[in-house]
């Protein structure tokens, strides 16, 4: 276990902005770390409009800053953002987008609000 994953447990339901809503993509994350980039490979399990959750092929540690890239089913068709580890778990973690545009976050709550009309 990462020593960032130590006590970082995933918020629960009573203490998130907005609803998730299940999501499976493949993601891809990027980390910066000892002077070189990692990327690694994952599934979503989660999407909202604040963040999402997957299982990452490599651990990430609580407060790292990532770069995440995933396919939506609108126009752009993938999006990419950057967000911080807010929980890990092992290989699944939580992550918070960080400076979301304007044009991102209207996108992002279409994508959600398409999610939210098929589950």
């Amino acid at each position: 276990m990462s020593k960032g994953s130590a006590g970082a447990t995933p918020p629960t339901s009573q203490s998130r902005r907005y609803p998730r809503y299940r999501y499976d993509v493949r993601v891809r994350v990027s980390v910066f770390r000892d002077g070189t980039t990692c990327e690694y490979w994952g599934r979503s399990n989660e999407l909202a409009l604040d963040g999402v959750g997957a299982t990452f092929t490599g651990e990430l540690e609580v407060g790292e800053v990532v770069s995440l890239e995933f396919p939506i089913p609108l126009p752009p068709r993938t999006v990419k953002l950057r967000a911080i580890v807010r929980y890990s778990q092992g290989m699944r973690c939580g992550c918070e987008f960080l400076v979301v545009s304007e044009e991102q976050r209207d996108v992002m709550q279409r994508v959600c609000e398409m999610l939210a009309r098929t589950s």
